[in-house]
């Protein structure tokens, strides 16, 4: 808890912060505001009105230094004849100043949950795929195995009632050739049989 207890370390543009984190929040956007300032042209009212609605779009700022800046360019482009007030989004704050809880979501985040629920869905649908063709390739192995056990020779669960019946009537005409052998050779030798 040595981060809570040192607030004299935490001081940014006049602010004092919670932690250090946000401190070190506050001084990058001190740096960007610079980098901004730097680059501006107040004379284009236009161009001004395009960067503070894309640093409201995509919260560039979220500490009170950038939002100070915020505020600054809005009361600009609020004083300038040819932006209509309407056209000046408001400041949007992204915290609960009595301990509630936000229901919306960040726009960015909720791009970031789309994306999840997309990769969700695509991994759902490898997956199925996937599963269907593993259930088709089996399927044919165990086709492929019931044609190679009813063409087989040595008896099996599937054909061994016709493979008993080849073997019994085998031995039955062996038999009966070798009655008939016998019966001649009988008859050759004129032996009587009762």
């Amino acid at each position: 808890m040595e981060e809570t207890t040192n607030t004299q370390n935490r001081v940014a543009e006049g602010f004092s912060f919670y932690t250090d984190k946000d401190t070190e929040m506050a001084e990058l956007e001190r740096k960007k505001i610079e980098y901004l300032e730097a680059r501006m042209d107040y004379s284009d009212p236009e161009k001004i009105l395009k960067i503070y609605d894309k640093a409201i779009r995509d919260r560039v700022f979220k500490t009170p230094v950038g939002i100070f800046y915020l505020k600054k360019l809005q009361d600009y482009l609020l004083g300038q004849e040819t932006i209509p007030p309407e056209a000046v989004a408001a400041i949007p704050l992204y915290q609960s100043f009595v301990g509630e809880v936000r229901t919306e979501q960040n726009p960015a985040r909720n791009r970031v949950k789309v994306s999840k629920e997309k990769e969700k869905q695509e991994k759902k649908a490898m997956a199925l795929s996937v599963s269907v063709i593993l259930n088709l390739l089996l399927t044919a192995a165990i086709v492929a195995m019931f044609g190679i056990a009813l063409n087989a020779d040595q008896p099996n669960i599937l054909n061994y009632e016709k493979a008993i019946t080849n073997r019994y009537a085998s031995w039955e005409q062996e038999l009966t050739e070798r009655e008939q052998i016998v019966r001649e050779k009988e008859r050759e030798l004129k032996i009587e049989t009762e």
